[in-house]
């Protein structure tokens, strides 16, 4: 990397803008930048990875307008900006940055906010082209051409020196977090807590199958139920128990719970063959007991039947009488049933004449007093007349039906009267307002058309609005698209990193190695193909680490597959990157929720126009509606007046034919309300009369058919023998009741046969001949007996079930310690190699931690790399060396850097260097990290370096010696820089930067000096 060109404007203490010729510098190769203290030297420095990165170094990012890094003295339409030339990759490239700031607006009053801007420019062909606009493409880019990340950078090419000598003489840890950060050993915690992981995830699956193990053995305890055995997960042999279970995770608990489950099963086994021997015996004595108490039970039952039989038979005899009056009811009752029709015809006859009789009390109530004794003949005359006068005042119905026929209309013209008057109002206002109303629907339709050119416009506008908008989308998808393909693509650089440091590192072991491999070629008595020889006395073994061929082509393949996949990754990238800057210039810098907002703002606008433009249509509908309603209203204003002066003509008509009705109908209704109450008045007397004459001629023909009943009624009584009526209805019996006695005489008739069946029974009466029978204590005998075989049986079964769930169980239990034993197997293994990782397995002598052993390694080049020029420095005297002794105590090892005195020969601490010897000491080391950094991101030539302060406290002798040593860096036309207000280096270095502060800002001046010979 080369810098040409530097323009700083508005930056830190720079309120104008000032440019630097790198270029005009590195032919000095040496030159000095200088001010007094807080003219801004460090500014530029800070301006140099700004441009780089997007921000300062360390602490310096600040935040606020610009970030911090807009200069006071600045104008204030002055934008802070910081563009950079330089060569990096064998590629010109020019990367432009200004941070987010506040700038005054273009149009009125106050400030507005200016967005962060970048760009990244190439120079081809003679020209610059551009490349990329994009913050984190230009990041992604300029990371991936230089190989480190920006405190990297900060580390290696700005040199702070105060940094170097606090990590010259830093504690273990904090030498391990500056040189994490830098050689990015994450990778290597992260494979020690990932087999941290796997060993607590080996262990929990163990614990896990020891718990599992265990609980089958409590219940493998618990269907045992022997207070004899041991608790599960102690050992089963007596010798060998131990004071307390095993728990899950300790050694033997396996073992122990398999032992245990086979001592159960024999026991339960035991326990099963006893009671299978007294279920036998006691199914033997409740056999014999039911037999007993069944024969028992059969001759109580037969001494129990015979005796009742006795009683039955004892009883029939005493209740003989009453059966016989039973049967003698029965007879009367069947001869009864011959007047039974003549008795129910004589009572509906009755009941007949007791309906007509009260039907004509009725009727006769209904009718006037004087009229409650006349005969039907005599009611049938009064019907007649009154039917007669009603025939006579039919004429004067219809007059009076005219009559309300006229007042009806009449109050039908009064209404329409009115509602013609309401009309007539109702038209008249509507046309007095009708030059309003038409003016209103004219506006209408004017305001409609203006809407729709309105319209128009906005639709030119949409169309645009939205393609930026979609532009901006498809920005900020590709945006996203771009970051994870520049995520992929440094993850494969890190792997292709990682894939080639192996390959080589296999290279180089199996180079070491190459003479046990050529040996292990050799034969005897055949010559060797290095030295021709055919004896080989002593030829090399192989040591541990020894690879072959074959290792060696698998790294290299993996490397290639490695690297191949990083250029893949590259492919991918580039598309996404070029359609990003398609979309990026379609929609600019603007964000997305703003264009969404114009977009959605505009559709809103035109929506509305084409509403107010749709009513167009409408409105000129409403125009011609409104005008039609106007002629429409004006002919219904004629014709109203004119059925307003025909219906006054009607009305006088109408009332001269109600006058004449009137007087014809007075005379009619004879004193009634109306004819047609007086009509209704005659017509109820007519009904009244008519019922009346009906209901007496009905209850003369009811009275007459009773006499005929009782006739024949008395004589079907005689025939049955029978000396009353009264007498055949008493002894008459309904259909229930026969059935009830002929039901009581056939079981009086089937107990007599059973009784008598039940004394001849021989079994019977020969039981009846024995002592009497005790079933109760045959029956308690026998129960007892099924209490012993269910308990017996129980016992049997539960035994049983003990023994088939220890079976279960335990072949549970061996399924599952054959599935224990590889996880087991499996997490010994784990957790050895995760305490060896993490430097507390009793292998690790030196209790080093992995990410620390590689950290070793690494500080181990640094103190070589730096060791050339601290030689170089101390003039020979000073040699730095790693040391990865275990710290005092016994602790882990550490990252400890000693100094080696040539003059003493002995080794000392880093701490009791003096200031100067400090000072060159930290440069060295610092020069030697830079060396070893540059060589692990990939051999990135430097070609510009800055050393940042610290020559205060050299000597004279030394300085020269620090002096010729940064000299020596120009080699190959490489450019050093250094940062230093000592006034001494200002005469020793004759290329020089100047930096002057005034009340304005600062300004950056080139001068040379005159150097004053030594």
């Amino acid at each position: 990397m080369r810098l040409h060109r530097l323009e700083i404007t508005a930056f830190g203490p720079f309120g104008g803008t000032q440019k630097i010729d790198f270029d005009d510098l590195s032919s000095a190769g040496l030159f000095l930048l200088h001010g007094p203290t807080g003219a801004g030297k460090t500014s530029v420095l800070d301006a140099v990875c700004y441009a780089l990165y997007g921000g300062v170094p360390g602490a310096r990012q600040g935040s606020g307008s610009g970030g911090g890094l807009r200069s006071d003295h600045a104008a204030p339409d002055t934008l802070t900006e910081v563009v950079l030339d330089l060569t990096v990759g064998g590629r010109r490239l020019e990367i432009t940055r200004r941070p987010e700031q506040l700038r005054p607006k273009r149009r009125g009053t106050g400030s507005t906010r200016e967005r962060a801007y970048s760009a990244l420019r190439e120079h081809r062909d003679g020209e610059w082209q551009g490349l990329s606009r994009s913050h984190q493409e230009i990041g992604d880019e300029i990371t991936q051409l230089l190989g480190m990340s920006r405190e990297q950078f900060c580390q290696v090419v700005l040199l702070p020196q105060g940094d170097f000598a606090r990590f010259l003489r830093a504690e273990d840890t904090a030498r391990a977090k500056l040189l994490g950060r830098l050689f990015d050993t994450g990778r290597f915690a992260a494979v020690e807590e990932r087999l941290a992981q796997l060993r607590r995830a080996a262990e929990a699956r163990v614990r896990t199958g020891d718990e599992r193990l265990l609980a089958l053995g409590h219940r493998m305890g618990q269907a045992a139920d022997d207070p004899a055995l041991p608790e599960p997960g102690t050992s089963a042999i007596p010798a060998q128990r131990s004071a307390a279970p095993l728990a899950p995770g300790d050694p033997g608990l396996t073992e122990a719970v398999l032992e245990w489950a086979a001592l159960a099963r024999s026991a339960a086994r035991e326990r099963r063959d006893i009671a299978a021997v007294a279920l036998r015996a006691a199914e033997e004595r409740h056999e014999d007991t039911v037999r007993r108490a069944a024969a028992i039970a059969e001759r109580a039952r037969l001494q129990r039947q015979y005796a009742d039989a006795r009683r039955a038979a004892d009883e029939l005899a005493a209740s003989a009488a009453e059966f016989d009056a039973l049967r003698a009811r029965l007879e009367r009752a069947g001869a009864a049933a011959a007047v039974a029709p003549a008795l129910e015809l004589r009572d509906g006859a009755d009941r007949d004449r007791a309906a007509a009789a009260g039907d004509e009390r009725a009727a006769r109530a209904r009718l006037p007093r004087e009229l409650h004794e006349a005969g039907a003949e005599q009611l049938s005359a009064l019907e007649r007349t009154h039917r007669e006068e009603l025939g006579s005042l039919a004429a004067a119905r219809r007059a009076e039906r005219r009559a309300a026929a006229v007042a009806d209309e009449i109050a039908a013209l009064d209404r329409q009267a009115r509602s013609d008057g309401h009309a007539l109002d109702e038209d008249a206002a509507w046309l007095d307002a009708w030059p309003a109303l038409r003016d209103g629907h004219r506006r209408r339709v004017e305001a409609a058309q203006e809407a729709a050119a309105r319209a128009e416009q906005l639709a030119d506008r949409v169309g645009p609005a939205r393609e930026r908008l979609d532009a901006a989308r498809r920005r900020d998808t590709l945006t996203r698209d771009v970051d994870a393909a520049a995520d992929a693509l440094a993850r494969a650089r890190d792997g292709a990193a990682t894939a080639r440091e192996h390959w080589l590192d296999t290279k180089e072991r199996r180079l070491r190695g190459i003479a046990a491999e050529l040996a292990a070629a050799l034969r005897p008595g055949e010559s060797c193909a290095v030295c021709g020889s055919t004896e080989h006395p002593a030829p090399a073994r192989a040591d541990a680490g020894q690879v072959d061929r074959a290792a060696e082509e698998a790294a290299e393949a993996a490397y290639q597959r490695a690297d191949a996949a990083r250029e893949a990754a590259d492919r991918r990238l580039r598309p996404l990157r070029e359609a990003l800057a398609v979309a990026t210039a379609a929609a600019g810098d603007t964000p997305t929720a703003e264009l969404a907002a114009e977009t959605d703002e505009l559709e809103r606008s035109a929506a509305l126009a084409r509403r107010a433009a749709a009513d167009a249509p409408a409105a000129l509908a409403a125009l011609a509606e409104a005008e039609r309603e106007h002629e429409r209203r004006a002919a219904d204003l004629q014709e109203t007046r004119l059925r307003v002066a025909a219906r006054a003509s009607r009305r006088e008509d109408l009332e001269r034919e109600q006058e004449s009705l009137r007087e014809e109908l007075e005379q009619a209704r004879d004193g009634a309300e109306s004819v047609a109450h007086r009509a209704g008045l005659l017509e109820r007397r007519a009904g009244l009369l008519a019922d009346a004459a009906r209901a007496a001629r009905a209850a003369d023909d009811a009275a007459a058919r009773l006499k005929e009943a009782d006739a024949r009624l008395a004589d079907a009584a005689y025939r049955a023998g029978f000396a009353t009526p009264a007498l055949a209805a008493e002894a008459l019996l309904d259909e229930t009741a026969q059935r009830a006695l002929h039901a009581r005489l056939e079981a009086r008739r089937d107990e007599e046969a059973a009784v008598a069946a039940a004394l001849a029974d021989p079994d019977a009466a020969d039981a009846a001949a024995l002592p009497p029978a005790d079933p109760e204590a045959a029956r308690s005998v026998a129960d007892a007996a099924t209490l012993q075989l269910r308990t017996a049986s129980a016992r049997d079964a539960d035994a049983r079930g003990r023994c088939e769930a220890l079976d279960r169980l335990s072949a549970e239990a061996a399924a599952g310690a054959r599935r224990l034993a590889p996880l087991r197997a499996e997490y010994h293994r784990v957790a050895a190699l995760a305490s060896l990782a993490a430097g507390t397995s009793v292998h690790n002598e030196r209790k080093m931690r992995l990410e620390s052993y590689v950290l070793a390694a690494r500080l181990e080049q640094v103190a070589a790399a730096a060791t050339v020029r601290l030689h170089r420095m101390s003039g020979g005297r000073y040699t730095l060396v790693h040391s990865d002794a275990r710290s005092a105590g016994g602790g882990r090892s550490g990252l400890g850097l000693h100094v080696v005195d040539a003059w003493t020969g002995r080794e000392r601490d880093t701490a009791t260097l003096s200031g100067g010897e400090t000072f060159f000491a930290s440069l060295a080391l610092a020069l030697g990290l830079a060396d070893v950094v540059t060589d692990e991101a990939g051999g990135m030539r430097l070609d510009t370096l800055f050393i940042d302060e610290g020559f205060g406290s050299l000597d004279e002798q030394t300085l020269d010696e620090v002096l010729d040593v940064l000299d020596s860096l120009r080699e190959r036309d490489r450019t050093v820089g250094i940062v230093s207000h000592v006034p001494d280096l200002r005469r020793r270095i004759p290329a020089q930067l100047r930096i002057v502060k005034d009340p304005s800002g600062s300004s950056v001046r080139r001068r040379t000096a005159s150097v004053s010979p030594d």
